[in-house]
């Protein structure tokens, strides 16, 4: 992860790895510190939220440690290439941004407070790095599921972009798109702070508090 160099241009689809029909390893059954499911089917009522902050490492850990969160992943979003590698990923030809996928209960925990926490976590206004990662794998992005959700990111990208600029730092680069296929990254990377407590995490955030947009039910 550190100090990793990489491209400052997503791969058109074209020049993208071609990747595989299926993944190239196996998903661990349960969350090392939750004990629950990492993959669907969720109980009724779950809903997922998908966000990518730089290093999965660090990112992952951040929302598993949330109240209401039911279960965490680490793995690869808004690509191009079937289920990548982390390798491939890594290399800028896949289009993957390294995101974590949080299965969260609306009844504990908003979307919202998922936002807040999103952008307060991390610097959103790097472009194709964080800290001293650079690359296309370690951008800022929303990968939002319905339009709810994507209302509610606008807005919150918005207001946090009002209040960054007060505190003299620049626009705001997070990506906000659809959510496409989310491919787990390899079981070695799940819960990776859990099971290497001193390992490497570049998260880090502005210190610019993000204001909170009007209460929506997301």
């Amino acid at each position: 992860m550190l100090f990793s160099r990489g491209q400052n241009e997503i791969v058109a689809p074209e020049k993208a790895l071609p990747g595989r029909e299926r993944p190239a390893f196996s998903v661990p059954a349960q969350h090392a510190v939750l004990g629950t499911p990492l993959q669907p089917p969720f109980p009724e009522g779950v809903q997922t939220a998908v966000f990518a902050l730089g290093c999965f490492w660090g990112a992952e850990r951040i929302f598993w440690q949330t109240p209401g969160v039911y279960t965490t992943a680490a793995g690869y979003a808004g690509g191009h290439t079937p289920n990548p590698t982390y390798e491939e990923a890594c290399s800028g030809r896949t289009g993957h941004a390294e995101a974590v996928l949080v299965a969260f209960d609306p009844g504990q925990v908003s979307y919202l407070s998922l936002l807040k926490i999103f952008f307060e976590a991390h610097d959103p206004t790097q472009g194709m790095r964080q800290g001293n990662d650079h690359g296309t794998q370690y951008r800022s992005a929303i990968y939002y599921a319905g339009e709810e959700q994507r209302q509610a990111a606008e807005s919150a990208r918005d207001m946090y972009n009002e209040a960054l600029k007060r505190g003299g730092l620049g626009p705001i680069t997070t990506e906000i798109a659809p959510a496409g296929p989310f491919y787990y990254a390899e079981e070695y990377h799940q819960q990776y702070l859990h099971k290497v407590p001193n390992g490497y995490c570049g998260i880090d955030g502005t210190g610019v508090t993000c204001p909170m947009p009007a209460a929506t039910n997301v």
